[in-house]
């Protein structure tokens, strides 16, 4: 697999879509400098959001001295916060990401690079990490004026690490403590089962968003004959006979597979979105993740 352009990954009228939009918590998180995201929580800027009663202990520079001049008690004004946000994202760099056309693992870069484009505009805190390449992790990014220091850092990057999904993304809870959006992009193809990996990420308390990568080929395959599969992670193989009775059972086993993914991130909080390869990431962010409250 030849290593990815900037241009490639990141085209200019994507870009100028990306800079309009926003990354979404449906958390409150407590930031350590101050960004370009509106926080629910009341702070001390210079725009005026609300009144409170004063209670002993309060900043007296914060009482509205003409209220109480009229109405003889005293208020205190509050004001918006802005506020910056850790964003995470964890992109599965396994040899199953290498499959489809376009691959699922190019794919999975474009939306991350999107993503966290978005986020960088706005000021969060952004780093991104290849699951299974410990030592290949973004510094954190903060600003537009970072977007290339992040494409040149995802461009050589490729799928070729065999590795359990809960070993990688255990590595990382251990390493990275912030709270804030964690964005998972993987095709949850693990032999050892995805649930305890997912089970770490929401014992982080992040708002954690898992975008299931598929390829075209996956869902929906044109294969026909006697044929050997081999397992591009541990070589295992498999010979069988297609037939249309094979390939629709083939076609209901991955729909459960789907259904039961969504449905174990569904009843814990996280949200899932299924995610074709071909699928324009133009397309996925500005309208799929803007539907599902990541980006607005």
């Amino acid at each position: 697999m030849s290593s990815t352009t900037p241009e490639e990954l990141l085209p200019p009228q994507l870009l100028s879509r990306l800079e309009r939009m926003e990354l979404v918590s449906r958390k409150v998180f407590r930031g350590r400098m101050k960004g370009e995201r509106r926080s629910r929580r009341k702070g001390q800027s210079v725009e005026f959001a609300d009144y409170r009663n004063y209670v002993p202990g309060d900043d007296l520079r914060f009482v509205d001295w003409n209220l109480y001049a009229r109405l003889d008690k005293l208020f205190l004004k509050l004001f918006l916060e802005e506020e910056d946000l850790h964003v995470y994202f964890l992109v599965d760099a396994s040899p199953s990401m290498a499959f489809g056309d376009p691959t699922k693992f190019f794919a999975a870069k474009q939306l991350a690079a999107s993503l966290a484009f978005v986020g960088m505009c706005r000021g969060d805190r952004v780093r991104i990490e290849f699951l299974g390449r410990e030592n290949v992790t973004s510094p954190v990014l903060r600003g537009r004026s970072q977007l290339w220091r992040m494409t040149e850092f995802m461009e050589s990057v490729e799928p070729n690490e065999v590795f359990q999904l809960s070993d990688a993304v255990k590595r990382f809870c251990l390493r990275n403590t912030g709270r804030g959006i964690l964005v998972l992009l993987t095709d949850l193809m693990d032999k050892s089962g995805y649930e305890s990996a997912l089970r770490l990420l929401i014992g982080q308390q992040m708002d954690v968003f898992l975008l299931h990568m598929l390829s075209p080929e996956e869902m929906d395959p044109e294969m026909t004959g006697d044929l050997k599969l081999v397992d591009c992670e541990d070589q295992d193989e498999a010979e069988i006979s297609v037939s249309s009775a094979v390939m629709k059972r083939y076609k209901a086993t991955l729909a459960s597979f789907i259904e039961q993914a969504r449905k174990f991130c569904t009843q814990r909080g996280m949200t899932y979105t299924l995610t074709r390869s071909d699928r324009p990431a133009e397309v996925m962010v500005g309208q799929y993740l803007r539907e599902r409250g990541l980006v607005r």
